[in-house]
């Protein structure tokens, strides 16, 4: 059973008729369901272009289903005249000023869970990718040359130091991951309990670790945790993967390290500007893998965030208590 039709409730008239069922700017490969959504409640459906359109929208909509791709900022909530709810694609939501959404009374809820295993895949293969320096031996091969020292730096997969930073769903499977492949996996988060691995303070685990997998949201707390100075502590030719929020690292301070060698290698799914502009500095880097915030995708994934955003505008619609509130 889906997650949608386990909680399908009789057809009603719809009470909304008049206003929008807004979709922010978007690349999913389709919006079905939430076409018929709209049409099931008498809302009009609009799917924004970009970040103009969608803002301009917002007044009229009903219900606002955020992307990655646009904000919605205290100058749109002061806008909006008849939203009942804003449902994030995904768990983050560094995007939406959530003070003023409390200000202004709309509930703002998200979508935990849909792409656990992808994200954590995708972090535990860009960390033993880098580990064993592949993207070295490739440029190597690719500049004409041959293996030269690539390599020789690597630690034994057995005495490999893994630290990871956030122990929330992603961040336990990737701990889990690490620890069943036989690494010294060690974990670090403020508020998650857990014992499916040893846990190790924040410092300790950033300077004394091979592999520093970070999975956490972005705050005030957190933003550019991964600093200049912390970078310059960290064990050398160790290797960084993020796939969690940009602005959690310093992006220029690791361009730094990765071309100095300070670090070996650093794995990059999420940046503080998306699409990466032309003239990033990460650009061009040496033994840097990115790839363009696509970790949670998969041939199942898809389908279990957009019915999940789904349901929760489904519940916001009928008056029914939203899943996963952030306020």
């Amino acid at each position: 059973m889906s997650l949608a039709s386990s909680t399908e409730i009789p057809a009603r008239t719809p009470a909304h008729a008049g206003g929008l069922l807004l979709v922010g700017p978007q690349q999913y490969p389709g919006l079905e369901r939430e076409r018929a959504l709209a049409e099931e409640f008498g809302l009009e459906f609009v799917v924004a272009p970009d970040r103009q359109a969608f803002r301009a929208s917002i007044p009229e909509a009903t219900v606002v289903m955020v992307t990655p791709y646009a904000p919605v900022e205290a100058q749109d909530f002061a806008a909006m005249k008849k939203c009942i709810a804003v449902v994030r694609y995904g768990i983050g939501y560094d995007n939406i000023d959530v003070a003023a959404a409390r200000t202004k009374g709309v509930p703002v809820a998200i979508v935990p869970g849909a792409a656990t295993e992808e994200v954590a895949s995708h972090a535990l293969t860009m960390g033993l990718l880098l580990a064993r320096r592949i993207p070295a031996g490739q440029s190597a091969i690719a500049a004409g040359q041959w293996a030269g020292n690539v390599g020789m730096d690597t630690p034994r997969f057995s005495q490999l130091d893994v630290a990871v930073v956030g122990m929330g769903r992603i961040g336990r499977q990737v701990a889990r991951w690490y620890a069943a492949l036989g690494t010294n996996v060690r974990g670090y988060d403020p508020f998650a309990t857990f014992d499916s691995v040893p846990a190790a303070p924040l410092r300790e685990l950033l300077e004394q670790s091979d592999v520093v997998s970070l999975h956490l949201p972005l705050s005030a707390e957190t933003r550019n945790l991964v600093s200049t100075e912390v970078i310059r502590r960290m064990r050398p030719r160790s290797v960084l993967v993020n796939v969690s929020r940009g602005g959690l690292v310093d992006e220029a301070a690791l361009a730094d390290a990765l071309r100095s060698g300070h670090l070996a290698g650093a794995g990059l799914d999420t940046f503080t500007t998306e699409p990466l502009p032309a003239d990033h500095v990460l650009r061009g880097v040496p033994n840097l893998v990115m790839t363009p915030h696509v970790a949670w995708r998969s041939d199942l994934a898809m389908d279990a965030l957009q019915e999940a955003v789904v349901l929760r505008a489904r519940q916001a619609l009928t008056g029914r208590p939203l899943s996963d509130l952030v306020t």
